[in-house]
């Protein structure tokens, strides 16, 4: 006989209560008014800044099939991960918490331990009747939920990301004009020095990628979507690339002439901190590409290349997947989503990794939601939103109690009208050595604010991302915005607080035992 939580049946007595409050959803005359529950396909990928060509990508990536995926659903042009790394990112979207209340502020924290009686969103649908399966990434590498799933696949093939045997060639790059190291940079530690024989480099695949994980990713949730066809289901799709190291065949490298693509007015060989920003917003190592090593024009333009290759190498992917929900006559029953842990930087300020980040370019990720009869479809929406709103959406399209202790917005009204009154900002938050906050960012709809320690001792930076997109500027300093920089101080020191103040009595010490952080 299974046994019932206290914690569990406070949330469902409170999501029954809330979901019986909730106004009736607005959909469109042309939903079926007697049709089964809603299904949910699930689409992530790693990694992945705004760089799809319904995001206006600058390098001018294409991405056919996300692109006609935003077209048929609402594309949320402002969505914000809640941490500029994977797996703090991903326990917070998956669990409907911030990074503040879940602990999880590294790598190697599996939020379950901490958290044993929290339910993760495809955990919440399984419980609700729903078959759930995983294919590929949807929690860190290394760190899965086992209560969320029905049935799991793993990627069924190597990645080629040092975790299996070689599927394609590497790319070697000539260090041609090397850039020298500024005698201020420190030097790259050990651990970074063994990473980068995996990550710092460019593959190219053999074929369409057939001896890849994310091309077996593809398969597997083709595979299942047969599979489940006649039953309520979530089935979770998650591709690894574009990580490190930018994979793809061929054919999509040659999507791309690197003499074609134009750097950014902000690029460095180095790490740099642009005068008049605070020295930590921009770590002084790279972590993911051009490790221990500068990057030349012609090298950054080639990595940059391997990049946008990736990226329309994993959109490839997604249309398979997608094409096979069309065939099986799924389409007007499933909702599709389709979002990214958290950005990246491609050399803006000497910067190739994520970690850190609490730029634009860092923190600002893809979010697309194609729902099946919504008002909204077919346009784009403007409104400041977080990836934790993801959780409490899905819930509530599919009808389902809502679970206590979520601290996201359902983005109903914004599916139906994308412009809705909306005033809710976004935070995103960073750690050095996964147990404290070196860094808390909020992004309201004028302004992008961070502070660096403890109540902004190490310093803070003012964006206006309309006047500046490329972020050059910083406005902390100027007199005429310290107003401004005031009351969005306050948001940030108020959300910093919040770190501790999770309901699981042995967070903290729990935390501290797992902060060994792998970047």
């Amino acid at each position: 006989m299974s046994r019932i939580t206290r914690r569990k049946f406070l949330g469902q007595v409170a999501g029954t209560a809330a979901a019986a409050s909730l106004p009736n959803l607005v959909f469109s005359q042309s939903t079926p008014s007697h049709r089964r529950k809603f299904n949910v396909l699930f689409l992530m990928s790693d990694d992945m800044r705004v760089e799809l060509g319904c995001y206006g990508s600058m390098f001018h990536a294409r991405t056919p099939n996300l692109d006609a995926l935003a077209r048929a659903g609402v594309r949320f042009d402002r969505n914000y991960c809640q941490f500029p790394l994977c797996n703090p990112s991903r326990a917070s979207l998956l669990t409907g918490r911030p990074p503040t209340k879940t602990g999880v502020l590294g790598n190697r924290t599996d939020f379950r331990k901490l958290h044993p009686d929290w339910t993760s969103l495809p955990q919440w649908f399984k419980e609700n009747g729903y078959v759930s399966y995983r294919a590929g990434k949807i929690y860190h590498g290394g760190i899965d939920d086992p209560k969320a799933w029905t049935e799991t696949g793993d990627s069924g093939g190597p990645t080629d990301d040092g975790r299996g045997a070689p599927v394609g060639r590497t790319m070697v790059i000539p260090s041609t004009n090397a850039p020298p190291q500024p005698t201020n940079a420190p030097a790259a530690l050990p651990q970074d020095l063994s990473r980068a024989a995996y990550s710092d480099r460019i593959v190219i695949l053999d074929g369409n990628g057939e001896g890849h994980g994310d091309y077996h990713t593809a398969d597997r949730t083709i595979e299942h979507l047969r599979k489940y066809k006649d039953r309520p289901f979530f089935i979770g799709c998650g591709f690894v690339k574009p990580h490190s190291p930018p994979t793809a065949p061929q054919r999509f490298f040659d999507l791309y002439d690197p003499q074609k693509i134009k750097l950014t007015p902000d690029f460095a060989a180095w790490p740099t901190v642009p005068p008049g920003f605070p020295s930590a917003a921009i770590r002084k190592r790279n972590a993911d590409l051009f490790i221990g090593r500068g990057a030349s024009e012609a090298e950054a333009k080639e990595v940059i290349r391997a990049y946008i290759a990736s990226i329309s190498w994993v959109d490839w992917n997604v249309g398979r997947v997608i094409a096979e929900l069309d065939r099986l006559g799924l389409r007007d029953n499933t909702i599709i989503v389709f979002t990214v842990d958290h950005g990246y930087q491609l050399g803006e300020k000497g910067k190739w990794s994520k970690a850190g980040s609490l730029f634009e370019m860092g923190t600002r990720v893809p979010l697309m939601m194609a729902v099946p009869g919504a008002t909204g479809n077919g346009q784009s929406c403007y409104r400041i939103v977080e990836s934790l709103d993801i959780y409490p959406t899905l819930v509530e399209l599919c009808g389902l109690p809502q679970p206590a202790g979520l601290e996201g917005k359902s983005l109903v009204p914004l599916l139906n009208n994308p412009q809705a009154p909306w005033d809710r900002p976004a935070y995103s938050v960073w750690s050095e050595d996964g147990t404290t906050l070196h860094g808390t960012a909020v992004r309201t709809e004028k302004w992008r604010y961070a502070e660096y320690g403890p109540e902004g001792k190490n310093g803070a930076m003012l964006l206006d991302p309309h006047a500046d997109p490329l972020e050059l500027k910083n406005l902390a300093g100027d007199p005429q915005y310290a107003k401004v920089c005031a009351e969005l101080s306050a948001l940030t020191r108020q959300y910093a607080a919040n770190l501790g103040k999770a309901e699981t009595a042995n967070l903290n010490a729990e935390t501290q035992r797992l902060t060994r952080i792998e970047r």
